[in-house]
């Protein structure tokens, strides 16, 4: 939450993502942080955070190198 604006404005202005880790622990949680600061920042639903980060994916600003 503290830093929740900025990241935001990182999106909003082109910012990739890549998450590499733990993928039944660390990477859910990154996902649902994600999601929160769209829904808090963005003012977005859930279900359009969700399609948010599928539209990153498209546009390859959103990686994930989970295990």
């Amino acid at each position: 939450d503290e830093n929740s604006a900025e990241f935001y404005e990182w999106l909003r202005n082109g910012a990739a993502i890549s998450v590499c880790g733990d993928e039944k622990h660390m990477a859910k949680d990154v996902h649902q942080a994600i999601i929160h600061v769209l829904e808090k920042e963005g003012g977005l639903s859930e279900e359009e955070s969700e399609e948010y980060l599928s539209e990153l994916k498209k546009e390859k600003r959103y990686q994930r190198d989970v295990y």
